[in-house]
């Protein structure tokens, strides 16, 4: 069984130091097979809330994998917005923003993220706030995932929910977001972590065959919409994937909702799993086709 702690909208500046600290401590009693955090490490793209988070990040045990939110660019900063938006949060997260990538053979299965940049430092829209995904990008990842091992568990990390909740409290409004998930639901995509609202939530995308699931995540900050700070555990073997909330009482992380996904079973054999070839011409295709 292969084991994921799902992080996000920790918005250090606005953090709550207590559910943090727990989140460090948990971390290192758990030793995950990996630490994802799905953006917003800061609240305004602050110098000293990039050190922050680089000093917290430092300090899990590894692997951690970090996407970038749209809190995660330097707001007061018009200059570095256009031009350089994510080279604080490079430097605080230690790899790239965009299509970075991780894998890995455990014991007994296999895992593969790619993350994608939804957040922009700026676009052509008043609210700079929402989500935009380039189909060059999603055609990219979806043919690099397509070339992990037989049975691997094949992860797409973003910041905005590609497909919205329903009665979700914000939206992330992901311009080809829906097409995007068309994408990574063809090509055998398991799970798209997501942060942004601040409301966990684990579905099905209503796309393909239904085997590939939209999971999203709460927040560690002050910014609570409803619900108490929390963090996921993602858990996987064959058959299924488990993903339960673990929320903060105040003092430790306990176990709330519990999620429990079929997994997809075609791409566990090599006979039957998608074509790394086939996707990759697909893929090519499909973004060719779309004009935006």
């Amino acid at each position: 069984m292969g084991r994921i702690i799902q992080i996000s909208d920790i918005h250090f500046g606005c953090e709550i130091p207590e559910a943090v600290a727990a989140a460090h401590d948990l971390l290192h009693d758990m030793r995950p097979d990996l630490t994802l955090i799905t953006g917003d490490i800061t609240q305004v793209g602050a110098r000293a809330e990039f050190l922050a988070a680089g000093r917290w990040i430092e300090s899990l045990p590894t692997p951690v994998f970090v996407t970038v939110g749209n809190h995660d660019v330097p707001y007061w900063d018009v200059v570095a917005r256009v031009f350089h938006p994510w080279t604080a949060f490079e430097a605080a997260v230690g790899h790239p923003a965009h299509d970075h990538q991780f894998s890995a053979r455990l014991s007994d299965t296999a895992l593969m993220v790619r993350g994608i940049t939804t957040a922009r430092g700026w676009q052509a829209r008043l609210n700079w706030s929402k989500g935009v995904i380039d189909l060059e990008q999603t055609a990219r990842a979806a043919e690099a995932l397509s070339r992990a091992p037989v049975g691997a568990l094949k992860i797409v990390a973003v910041h905005h929910p590609l497909i919205e909740m329903e009665g979700a409290p914000v939206t992330g409004d992901v311009k080809r977001g829906r097409r995007a998930a068309e994408l990574f639901a063809d090509a055998g995509v398991d799970l798209v972590l997501s942060g942004h609202v601040h409301v966990p939530f684990a579905l099905p995308i209503q796309l393909g065959d239904h085997r590939s699931y939209a999971v999203g995540c709460g927040t560690l900050s002050h910014r609570l919409r409803g619900v108490p700070p929390s963090i996921n555990r993602i858990e996987w073997d064959d058959e299924t994937i488990t993903v339960t909330v673990l929320a903060f009482d105040g003092q430790a992380f306990v176990e709330d909702t519990t999620w429990t996904l079929s997994r997809r079973q075609d791409t566990r054999h090599a006979e039957t799993a998608p074509r790394p070839e086939t996707v990759a011409e697909e893929m090519r295709q499909l973004a060719e086709d779309d004009p935006d």
